[in-house]
């Protein structure tokens, strides 16, 4: 991997395409690094906030479904802009806000936390271990010659986006396919990530601003509980930079 600046100057570097901003113009990303975290397993703090996501998302729910909620729909309608079928490949969100009756995943204590976050909110959101990154990372509509490194059956296997699909990438290939369906496994959060970066998705049009940074401002208080000596770098990107 290579050496990539750190903190606020590796955000100023990220960057959404204008063929993205075409198919949404009210689309803003929410960037965050946090440094010098303390990974570990699952613990109190992230049962407890993943709880109450859970009964967070119960209640917006009321018996309806998923994709009747008004920031699931316009996920939906989004994918289907760029040509993925949502009912087969979800945004990230609602296929968790759909794993809410039988009880959302509990995997490590950063990513339980951007979970109980993502769904505590209704907005997709993405945590990857910076530190695995080549270069910043870019919102783009692919070629179809980028790499996926994911799995299937066990084994580890590189797949190739669709033409014109929304995907999240750095110098080495896809970090995320299909806006935030699915993130590869090269820069997966794992159990030695001290350094990651979170991606917060807004559609204005559903979810305007306030919300997008009263998500980022609760998943920093959140890391911060479990990571004293924490740090934090944001950058807000959007047609106008």
């Amino acid at each position: 991997m290579s050496t990539h600046p750190t903190g606020q100057q590796w955000l100023q570097e990220a960057t959404v395409s204008e063929a993205v901003y075409a198919l949404r113009p009210d689309y803003r990303a929410l960037l965050v690094l946090a440094e010098d975290l303390q990974p570990g397993p699952s613990d109190a703090s992230s049962e407890a906030l993943l709880a109450a996501a859970e009964q967070q998302a119960a209640t917006a729910l009321a018996g309806g479904r998923p994709e009747d909620l008004a920031p699931l729909a316009a996920w939906r309608e989004t994918y289907r802009a760029f040509g993925a079928k949502p009912q087969r490949t979800r945004p990230s969100v609602e296929a968790l806000v759909r794993r809410v009756e039988a009880g959302l995943p509990r995997i490590d204590r950063i990513t339980d936390t951007y979970n109980a976050i993502s769904v505590s909110h209704l907005m997709p959101l993405g945590g990857e271990d910076a530190d695995r990154y080549d270069g910043p990372p870019r919102l783009v509509r692919a070629d179809g010659s980028e790499q996926f490194h994911t799995g299937a059956g066990g084994e580890p296997v590189v797949e190739h986006p669709e033409v014109g699909e929304v995907v999240w990438a750095d110098a080495a290939g896809v970090t995320c396919r299909r806006w935030n369906w699915r993130q590869c496994t090269r820069t997966q959060i794992a159990q030695e990530t001290t350094r990651a970066l979170f991606i917060l998705d807004s559609l204005q049009d559903v979810q305007p601003l306030e919300d997008l940074h009263a998500a980022a401002a609760q998943l920093q208080t959140a890391l911060a509980a479990f990571s004293p000596r924490a740090t934090f770098a944001t950058r807000l990107l959007g047609p106008t930079g």
